[in-house]
């Protein structure tokens, strides 16, 4: 009798699982993962010109910190690496409409940006710093002191940039820009008093062009993860690319890479003007 209505349970345990095993192989199946490596390819989203991750060359190639990150993903997965060099304001639709398989790009994972999509474990921490023109030099020592109406302040459009001169330096006069090379120039060239943007881009400007013309305040004011976005309801490309990042990071190639891109200017010389 014990061992029939053990027979019994595990029958009854299988009718009740096999619709949901069922469904998880199917989802499986419509996995982006299974589509990259159907397809051979993964197709990787960014914007060119944030420094010192994504940037062309002087032979038209893309470069940097997110460029090699994104050649060892495809590697990973064998597949090609398929660069899409996007414009901001539409990459989230890019990824959405299947335009693109991942968003590896310098995004900073917000709340708002994560109603629409889906983002792995951070790769890589950064936060907002200051470039400050020479001529408030002793009066701007943190964001606080650029909280004021006569202090023009710049960022680029649609970044965690311009939310935090918002959120932090909402008094100061704002001027936004659509790249954000040109809003660090607008405080080199002295249009402009002060510029917020990502600590990496803020020391690469201050060392290539700010000597004698700014200043950098480049303790980060904000805590900002940045992470690979993908589509939401994918729990199977979700597990590889949060596997793929801790491996990355945890076996010298992450370092490497921070070394080469972040740590160092040898590459500037390779940089398209």
């Amino acid at each position: 009798m014990k061992k029939v209505l053990v027979s019994l349970f595990a029958l009854a345990f299988v009718l009740i699982s096999a619709p949901a095993f069922s469904a998880d192989i199917e989802l499986a199946k419509k996995s982006t993962l299974e589509a990259i490596v159907k397809a051979g390819k993964i197709r990787v989203g960014f914007e060119s010109g944030y420094l010192p991750f994504e940037m062309t060359n002087t032979k038209g190639n893309f470069m940097g910190f997110d460029i090699d990150m994104s050649k060892q993903l495809a590697k990973a997965m064998g597949v090609k690496f398929e660069p899409v060099n996007t414009a901001w304001d539409g990459i989230i639709p890019a990824l959405i409409t299947d335009k693109i398989d991942v968003i590896i790009g310098g995004m900073t994972v917000t709340q708002e940006r994560n109603l629409a999509i889906n983002f792995s474990d951070p790769y890589i921490v950064v936060g907002q710093a200051i470039l400050v023109n020479n001529r408030l030099k002793g009066k701007i020592n943190s964001f606080k002191d650029l909280n004021d109406p006569k202090y023009t302040v710049c960022s680029k459009l649609g970044t965690t940039g311009e939310q935090a001169v918002k959120k932090y330096i909402p008094k100061a006069t704002y001027k936004s820009f659509e790249v954000e090379s040109e809003a660090c120039m607008e405080v080199i060239q002295g249009n402009a008093d002060a510029t917020v943007y990502d600590l990496p881009l803020i020391e690469f400007f201050q060392a290539a062009h700010g000597e004698g013309k700014t200043f950098a305040l480049n303790k980060p004011f904000t805590f900002e993860p940045l992470a690979i976005g993908l589509r939401k309801g994918d729990p199977d490309f979700l597990n590889f690319l949060n596997n793929f990042i801790r491996q990355y990071k945890n076996d010298g190639r992450w370092q490497k890479s921070y070394d080469k891109w972040i740590k160092s200017n040898e590459w500037q010389k390779d940089l398209q003007n």
